[in-house]
Order: C-alpha cells, then structure tokens, then sequence
C-alpha cells in the first residue's frame, strides 16, 4: 500500500500538468457559484423572483458579453440536473392517485393545448414560405413551455397546488410527455426511407417498458431501501440513497430515450406517499436549489444576442406572435375545461413562453440537416427572450386576475365541482373567518388538502387574491356540498359565526353522510347541546374554551404551581364536557381516578401557594365545580 501511494504521489508530480488538466473546468463552476451567491439575495431584496436575476447573470458571463465561461458544456451538464431534481419534488408533492384524479387536466387539456399551438405556428411557417417539414418542428416547438422556470415560479410563491397551478402542472406535464414523440418525427424526417409506424412503435413500447419498470421496481425497492437506511440512523447514507433514487430513475428513463427529468418525476411520484418523503424532501431542497440556479444561467449563457441585434424586427414578431397565440389558445381552451377567468388568463400567461425543450428540438433538426441554422438562430433567440420575460408574464396575469376576482360572487354548483374534482382526502372548512382560517393554515401547513365555504364575499375576495381554495356558497344546501367533494372528504370543520346557519350546515352535511366526521365551533353549551343532537361528531364550545384557558392564567398569575393549575382546568373542562356528552359514571373511569390521585398530590403545593398568597393579602378565586362557565 505505502509503495502503491508512494507512486501514485511521485505520478502526480511528474505529471502535474496533466494531473490539474483535470479540473479545468473549477474556474467555471466557481464563476457560477458567485453568480448563485450573488444574485439571489440582490433579486430577493428588490422584491424580483431570483429566476430573473439567473436569466440575466447568464447573458453577462456568456459568449456575448464578457465571454468568461470557457465550458458551456459544463454548464449544460449540470443544468440538467436542476431539471431532474425540480421534477423529482414536483413528483413529492403528489402521488400516483392524485396524478390520476387530474388525467382529464393533463390528457384533455394539455394534449389540445400541444396540438392546436403547434398546429396553428406550423400553418404559420408555411404562410410565411417555410417548408413544411421545417414549419411543423418549428410550431411544435414552439408549443412547449419553459417547465423549470414556471414550476420554479410557482413553488416560490407556494402554488404549485393552487387552482392555476394544478392547471399549469398539467399542461407542463403533457408536455414533457410529447417531447418523446417529437424527437421521433425529428428523426424520421431526417432519415425519410425508414419505416414510420415501425420506429413510432419501437419508441412507445420502449418508453412503456421503461416507465413500467421503474413504477414496478420502485414499489418492491425504494420504500424497503429506505427502511433499511433509515434504521442505521445515518444521514450521510438517507441523504445518498435519495440522490441515488433520483439519478438512478433518470437515468433509466434517458437510456429509453426519454427524458431523464420524466424518470425524476416518476421517482417522486413513488416516494409521494411514503413515510419518509418529508426528510427526503429536505434533503434534496439544497441540491435542487442550487443546480435550478446554474440551469437558469445555462439559458442566460445559451442566448444568443446576435439575431436580436440583426434581426430586431424577425425576433420581435415571433417572439410577441408566439406569446399572444399561447396565452390567447391556453386562456380559451382553460374555459373550455370550465375554469374561472381569472384561473384560465392566468395559466395562459403563465404557459405563454418557450420552453427549454425548444432548444433540444431544434438544435437536433439543426445537427440532422432539417432545420437550416438561419432560420433556427431567430426563433432560438425568441424563445430565449420569452423565457427572460416570463416572471413579467407572471407578475402581470396575478395582477389582471386579482382584479378579475375583487368582487367575491358564488361559484355555481356544476363549475364548483369542476374545479374540486381533483380533491379527495380533504379537509372541508364550512366558514372562512378568523377560526376558519386559523383552522385551515394550521391544516395547510401539515400538508392535507383543504377546501373553505364562506357567504362574506370580502373573506373569499381577500383569498382569492392569494389564490386559496376559498368559494362562495352555503354550506347548508346540499348541492354546494356536493359540488365541494363531501363523499370525497376526510373531515368537515363548521366554524360559522352564525348558530343558525352553523346547526342548517350540520344538519345537511348529515344527512348526506352518515359516516363522515364533523367538527363544529359552538357559542356555549345550549348550542353545543343542539349541535351534538343534529350529528355534529366534536363540538368545542368557544366561551368555555375561552374561560378554561383564561381560568388556567389567572391561577397561575395566583402563584399555583402550572401542572397543578392545569390539571384544575382539565378536571373542570371534563365535568362539564361530561354533560355535555352524556356521561355520567358515579364511580369514574380509571383515567379519572388516575387523574384525581394526581391532583391530590398537587393539592398540597396549591394549598400552600394559596396560604402564602392570602398571607400576602392576595385573594384566590374560589375553585367552584359548579359555578359558570
């Protein structure tokens, strides 16, 4: 060993030079580490997404401006897998049965969406004297958008599951769908005298077997894997067993020739409802981060300014062309699906640039001989501009759909529906006022989905702004429950400020299910009582809670010991939820013998804080049983 390192050491000596000629590429990745440690706090701090800031950092290192990157290879490498590791926490977020919830989105909507754009820019290119093989790749990558910087958008603002989102998501993930496909026809125009329905079927029972596989071998392997590591209680292994699980999944799915960000995806999808997708999740948010920021300078390096200083004009009119029939066919077919306005202008400016694919897509035609590179460099140009605006296009469809949705009106009953139908397991909150949204950002922040009912158009107006699940309906009629998914979810919570209307909604959720949990918010116990009677499950009576709690402090603030004071206050609370439910046992339970034994051994200390409080001059509240609460 000693002689084996003693050679190793004297070869990289003599051979230093070629040793260093091996991490030739440091100076670049230090140059984008600067730029990540640079640009996303100045972008932060001015109130713009860091996205910009990547896309314009990008274009200064580049060839164009100051021309420091040397590798853009390298930059491409790792870019790459920003993508994959995006997809794969996209994937975390949801899971093979809420991905099939939202077929109808993903198949119908963003199957059209793909066809008729890439339709429509491919009769356009042959309007403008373009051939028709060159014409048809050019629309239809047009057609794609840009899915790392829109899903980056969305999870920094935390809407990836919003109403909008979902149908971004969807169009996106179609779209990643149809690259396959395209690569195909690239090819088979490249190389006319092979068999069209052979290599078409080649390429889909390929990609069949492939994603099969991984879904299959995913199920027997990561879940145990992830036992197994997790038992030896070594982080270092967790965090390398998720990286391995992402890469491996992409992997595969590139080999298929797929793309390696759809094997991410799937790889997500698998560890969406297992246990330890929460530490996964964390794991991995760093690395996502940190690659995501060198994709956004690879497409800022990528650019190439030249078109856009020689052709103003060509890139201008593509560039605003694509925009408008993306975001113009995005918006009216989104209607079409029965979204809301706001929810269907937004999506459609958000979808309105070109993609990253594009440049995959035509860089290939370009290599094959099919595109020639005159006509490619202006389109690649526009594409790259579209994806430099897209926080704008962003910025400027939250703000148009704020105004849209100002004036809270009632979803009807059929569109209700239409856009829960993607929900199950969900937690429905019949009143959005501050014990509503208290109740629904606690649930939110544990990640279960959730859904609110309000008649107060300002409580839906102010949370549409932030695009929350919140509509306008009566949660008492059962037409409005049902288009609210009540056989779908997992628990109601009434928080009505009115006793009425909170007793109506109980007593319609009831009848229309039996089995389903109800949690209600009452005023006192006369209204808990009622509400117990029509089929509430728990009621939680606000002005006894109120007073216990109020009751613990003022004992405390009186000097008894706090685990005594609290166990006065739980001793009280059972008594009178006793009556309230219905139980009466002369001689208690066991956890009520267990609990007056424990408060006798406090008893002591409290007696003799309450003697040297009165020593003090102090006055006690009286502990009576009895008295009001």
């Amino acid at each position: 060993m000693a002689q084996a390192g003693a050679a190793i050491g004297h070869e990289t000596v003599a051979g230093g030079h070629e040793a260093h000629g091996g991490f030739d590429f440091l100076p670049e990745v230090m140059l984008l580490l600067l730029v990540a440690v640079l640009v996303a706090p100045i972008f932060q701090r001015i109130k713009l997404t860091p996205v910009l800031g990547y896309l314009v950092a990008g274009v200064i290192v580049g060839p164009e401006v100051l021309g420091l990157m040397r590798d853009e290879q390298i930059v491409v490498a790792l870019a790459e897998l920003g993508v994959v590791f995006l997809l794969f926490t996209i994937g975390l977020e949801l899971s093979l049965e809420r991905l099939m919830v939202m077929r109808r989105l993903v198949f119908g909507l963003g199957g059209l969406q793909v066809v008729l754009t890439g339709s429509l820019f491919s009769l356009i290119g042959t309007g403008v004297g373009l051939a028709p093989p060159v014409a048809l790749i050019l629309g239809f990558a047009l057609s794609l958008s840009s899915t790392a910087v829109v899903l980056q958008l969305l999870t920094e603002r935390h809407e990836t599951g919003s109403r909008h989102g979902r149908v971004s998501f969807s169009i996106l993930l179609l779209q990643d769908l149809a690259v396959v496909p395209l690569l195909v026809l690239v090819e088979l125009m490249a190389s006319p005298d092979g068999s069209v329905t052979w290599v078409v079927a080649e390429a889909l029972a390929k990609a069949a077997v492939v994603v099969g596989a991984i879904v299959v071998l995913g199920r027997l392997l990561i879940r145990p894997l992830f036992r197994v590591v997790a038992g030896a209680r070594s982080p270092e292994a967790f965090t390398a067993l998720a990286l391995l699980a992402v890469l491996a999944t992409a992997s595969g799915t590139w080999a298929a020739g797929l793309s390696m960000a759809l094997g991410a995806f799937l790889a997500g999808l698998l560890m969406a409802g297992s246990e330890y997708r929460h530490q996964v999740e964390a794991d991995i948010q760093p690395v996502k981060g940190l690659f995501l920021g060198l994709f956004f300078v690879s497409v800022g390096i990528s650019l190439d300014v030249k078109p856009v200083v020689d052709q103003p004009g060509l890139v201008a009119a593509i560039l605003f062309g694509m925009i408008g029939i993306k975001a113009v066919v995005i918006t009216a077919l989104t209607l079409a699906f029965r979204r809301p306005p706001a929810i269907a202008l937004r999506s459609g400016l958000l979808l309105a640039q070109g993609g990253e694919f594009a440049f995959v897509l035509i860089g290939l035609a370009v290599g094959q001989g099919v595109v020639a590179d005159a006509v490619a460099q202006p389109v690649l140009a526009a594409v790259g501009v579209s994806i430099a605006v897209t926080p704008l296009l962003e910025l400027a469809g939250r703000r148009i759909a704020a105004a849209l949705e100002r004036h809270g009106q009632e979803v009807p009953a059929a569109g209700l529906a239409v856009e829960t139908e993607h929900l199950a397991g969900h937690v429905l909150v019949a009143g959005y006022g501050r014990v509503g949204q208290t109740v629904a950002r606690i649930v939110a922040n544990q990640n279960i989905p959730w859904l609110a009912l309000d008649l107060d158009a300002s409580h839906v107006a102010e949370a549409r702004q932030h695009d929350l699940p919140v509509y306008y309906g009566d949660a008492s009629r059962q037409e409005v429950l049902k288009a609210a998914g009540i056989d779908r979810a997992r628990i109601v919570c009434v928080t009505l400020n009115d006793p009425h209307a909170a007793a109506g909604a109980v007593r319609a959720i009831r009848t229309m299910s039996r089995d389903i949990g109800i949690y209600v918010r009452a005023h006192d116990l006369a209204h808990s009582d009622a509400l117990r009677r029509l089929g509430a499950t728990e009621v939680v009576p606000e002005t006894l809670e109120a007073s216990l709690q109020l009751a613990g402090r003022v004992l405390q603030a009186a000097d008894v010991p706090q685990q005594a004071a609290q166990i006065i206050v739980e001793d009280f609370r059972r008594d009178r939820y006793a009556g309230l439910y219905g139980v009466e046992d002369a001689e208690g339970s066991a956890a009520d013998r267990e609990q007056a034994a424990a408060l006798e051994r406090l008893r002591q200390p409290a007696a003799n804080a309450a003697d040297g409080a009165a020593g003090r001059g102090q006055a006690l509240p009286p502990q009576d049983r009895e008295g009001s609460a």
